[in-house]
């Protein structure tokens, strides 16, 4: 069986493209063992893992959660809410004491940028990255590509739009490379001040018109404005934002062609997308919550099996 190049998940960029195909193939073998009757399999009965969260997560976790009880491996859940590092713990400390119960692999959502890569290189267990600041989220990028794929046949040569708040989102960087990666042409749109300014650097288009962007694209992944990590105002209120980036039904409706509609959640109903748009069959927004499932039980189970070696 063919097996990733890596032993960690740090980020898209540390991947080949060979590495995404290994993913999704096996994804596609787990999206059948999900919807069984059945749904568990015995494949990591002597795997333990550490679900270590230092941020507020409800779907990734539960995602990662769920996906690892699929694969009937022990779980470990933290949360730095409840623990010593309220009490000054270092990362690493709060880790070693958590790997001397014989943790084999840890999942990571961190507010630093380059935790799970620093962390990686300190500790002997497989590290997957659940999103590290406003740097990558890389299960994420994967699933929505996932997803595409499964709407679309194919990523490569499609045309996606990332809207919104660029600028402070992990889930645009990762996309944008794994998008890339795949063939994908990939462009960002928002307000300006949400546009980080070397963007261009990274090979995409940059549109501030939402029409227009539509009118390119096949699929457009609506990203909400991440409020929590702003500590000055990007733009004068949030109806204008909604009047110049917000996707409504009518807008849909009168561009020249059908497009699909992404939304990595949480949705802010009424801001970023209407109700009417997310509920609708132009969005895969449940089918990308089902595939993060098959996905993380992917990467869980390649990255498994190299401990295992």
């Amino acid at each position: 069986m063919s097996e990733l190049s890596v032993n960690h998940l740090l980020g898209i960029k540390y991947l080949q493209e060979k590495d995404i195909q290994l993913i999704f193939e096996t994804a596609d073998h787990f999206k059948e063992v999900i919807n069984r009757p059945i749904k568990k399999v015995p494949s990591l009965r002597d795997i333990t893992i550490a679900n270590l969260f230092f941020e507020n997560s409800t779907r990734t976790k539960l995602s990662f959660e769920l996906a690892e009880k699929r694969l009937s491996a022990d779980v470990l859940n933290f949360s730095s809410g409840q623990s010593s590092v309220k009490k000054g713990e270092t990362l690493i400390d709060t880790v070693n004491n958590i790997l001397s119960m014989k943790v084999d692999m840890v999942v990571m959502r961190h507010p630093n940028p380059g935790a799970g890569v620093f962390l990686s290189k300190h500790v002997k267990a497989s590290i997957v990255n659940a999103g590290d600041g406003a740097h990558e989220h890389p299960t994420q990028a994967l699933l929505d590509s996932y997803s595409i794929r499964e709407r679309l046949g194919d990523v490569a040569g499609k045309k996606v739009v990332i809207v919104g708040d660029i600028l402070h989102s992990r889930v645009a960087l990762s996309n944008i490379f794994a998008l890339q990666m795949q063939g994908a042409e990939v462009m960002v749109c928002g307000p300006k001040t949400l546009i980080p300014r070397y963007i261009h650097e990274l090979g995409v288009k940059v549109e501030t018109n939402l029409r227009k962007a539509l009118n390119w694209c096949d699929v457009a992944n609506m990203l909400r404005v991440q409020n929590e990590r702003m500590d000055i105002s990007y733009f004068p209120s949030t109806r204008e934002y909604t009047q110049q980036f917000g996707v409504n039904k009518e807008l849909l409706n009168s561009l020249d062609k059908e497009i699909t509609i992404m939304h990595p959640g949480p949705i802010n109903r009424g801001v970023e997308i209407t109700s009417d748009v997310a509920d609708s069959k132009q969005a895969i927004i449940l089918d990308q919550v089902q595939n993060g499932v098959a996905v993380r039980m992917a990467v869980i189970y390649l990255l498994a099996s190299k401990i295992k070696q």
